[in-house]
Parts: structure tokens; C-alpha cells; sequence
């Protein structure tokens, strides 16, 4: 199993934006064969810090998710959203 970790850093009029689309495109990925968890998180302490915590059987299923629909509707909006570039780091899950 892979996890990425994926860290966002979102302009402040776009939060309530950004929480909407990534709400919607967690919902659709959670439905795709090779993704076993999708959660969206919002820092409390920061509103406009979100971290996303994707959960993938294999590394092909990253790939096959970033060819669905929902994915590239959602990274087209988001994109213009950013403050800064997203951070996107990966793992082996070693207990799982």
C-alpha cells in the first residue's frame, strides 16, 4: 500500500472553493478500485492549510487515478487557488 501525503497552502478568498471542489473530487476517488482511503484535512489552527492523506493499493493506481475525470476537473480549478506549490510526498505503509 502507498500513501501520499499531499500538503496545501490555499489563497485566503479561495478556502471555502477549495474545501468544496477537494470535498467532491475525495467523494468520486473514494469510488475508484485501487484507492482504499481519501481524507481532506483543514489545520484548525489555519484555515487556508489543508493536507490530504490518499491511500492507494499499488503505485499504478496514483497514475490510473490522475487520468479520471474528477481528478483533472478538480486539479484545473484548484490550481489558480494556490498560494504556493502543493507538497506531495509518498510512502510505503510497513504495518498495513
Amino acid at each position: 500500500m502507498i500513501k501520499a501525503v499531499v500538503e496545501f497552502h490555499v489563497k485566503d478568498g479561495c478556502v471555502k472553493s477549495f474545501r468544496e471542489i477537494s470535498l467532491a473530487n475525495a467523494a468520486s476517488s473514494i469510488k475508484e478500485p485501487g484507492i482504499s482511503g481519501f481524507d481532506v484535512l483543514q489545520r484548525l489552527d489555519d484555515e487556508t492549510k489543508f493536507v490530504f492523506i490518499e491511500s492507494y493499493l499499488t503505485a499504478d493506481d496514483q497514475l490510473k487515478h490522475r487520468e479520471t475525470a474528477h481528478y483533472k476537473k478538480w486539479k484545473g480549478l484548484m490550481e489558480n487557488m494556490l498560494a504556493e506549490p502543493r507538497v506531495n510526498v509518498k510512502y510505503n505503509v510497513l504495518n498495513g
